[in-house]
């Protein structure tokens, strides 16, 4: 007798274990897995640093866009069905559909642009409402990326800015500001579109028919992910180039100076973790990340025929030799 009733005692508490399933974490992306292999590690070390790991005690359901923006609301909307108890989204696209599709699942994001300018969060230090995240500085040093090529090619007098227009109010901020850091360097700046990798071609033709002598790259998950195709477009076109990563720089790329993308994902696999043990997302501010990097390749500076300023390689992180 004392054996069965030890025996029935242990049900419930077998029961119970039973019935609590492992948490679901989704993860949305406006690429693919491999192109942002680096971003998906950052941010399972983050959800770790919060004593969760990916197979253990926490399972995480991808969902990729391919490039594709228009899958980004069914993809969602699918994360928000599973149910996932919280979604991790990178980029403005990713960020405005996770917020269209639900109003009560968390939802933890990494973007390029102020996050209450662009209407997510009601303010940095109390988001309110149900998305919170870490927010970068990469639109905001479009005009400095400029300035920095100026420095390094002071010959060049046209210029072009790339942005992706589907991108929406980034591509509109990024264009304002650059084309008044143009106007004040007395450079004349034209702006050129691409939304996928197959306009890269017709985009460096037209740098040759303007006779640009420069190119700052815009912030884009499109542009991100294909960083290095970009370098390696820009040395083998002989275009001198800035863009924000430093893919593109060790690509081929004159330079790059931006924060690192991946350190906000790994800020935001950590709030996954916070939220996942009962915190909520109104009550995590918003981190910037505020630490930028300007690296220089010496490569093709040489390959170009520039002469890099002493000063400029000076204020160089990093220089690629």
């Amino acid at each position: 007798m004392a054996l069965i009733g030890g025996v029935a005692a242990s049900w419930p508490l077998a029961a119970r274990a039973q019935q609590t399933p492992i948490p679901v974490v989704g993860f949305l992306g406006s690429e693919s897995a491999d192109k942002w292999a680096d971003r998906v590690h950052a941010f399972r070390q983050g959800l770790a640093e919060s004593g969760y790991v990916e197979g253990r005690n926490v399972t995480i359901d991808y969902r990729w866009a391919e490039a594709q923006y228009d899958r980004l609301p069914a993809l969602v909307t699918e994360l928000v069905r599973l149910p996932a108890a919280v979604i991790a989204v990178g980029g403005v696209p990713e960020v405005r559909a996770a917020k269209a599709a639900t109003s009560t699942t968390p939802i933890v994001f990494q973007i390029g642009v102020d996050p209450v300018a662009a209407g997510l969060v009601g303010s940095l230090s109390h988001p309110g409402g149900n998305l919170t995240g870490a927010s970068n500085l990469s639109i905001a040093l479009g005009q400095k990326r400029l300035e920095l090529l100026h420095e390094a090619v002071p010959s060049a007098r046209i210029v072009a800015l790339l942005v992706d227009p589907t991108n929406g109010s980034v591509s509109e901020i990024e264009s304002r500001s650059t084309q008044v850091a143009a106007q004040q360097l007395g450079l004349e700046l034209h702006v050129l579109h691409a939304t996928s990798e197959r306009d890269f071609d017709a985009v460096f033709a037209a740098l040759d028919k303007l006779k640009a002598a420069g190119l700052v790259i815009g912030n884009t998950g499109i542009f991100n992910a294909r960083a290095a195709q970009l370098g390696a477009l820009s040395l083998r076109h002989a275009i001198p180039a800035i863009f924000q990563s430093r893919g593109f720089a060790a690509s081929g790329g004159l330079m790059s100076y931006g924060t690192s993308i991946p350190s906000g994902f790994r800020i935001i696999g950590v709030y996954a973790g916070r939220i996942l043990r009962g915190e909520h997302p109104a009550d995590l501010p918003v981190q910037e990340s505020t630490e930028v990097e300007l690296i220089i390749n010496l490569k093709t500076a040489k390959a170009l025929g520039i002469t890099v300023p002493l000063p400029l390689l000076g204020r160089a992180d990093e220089v690629i030799e």
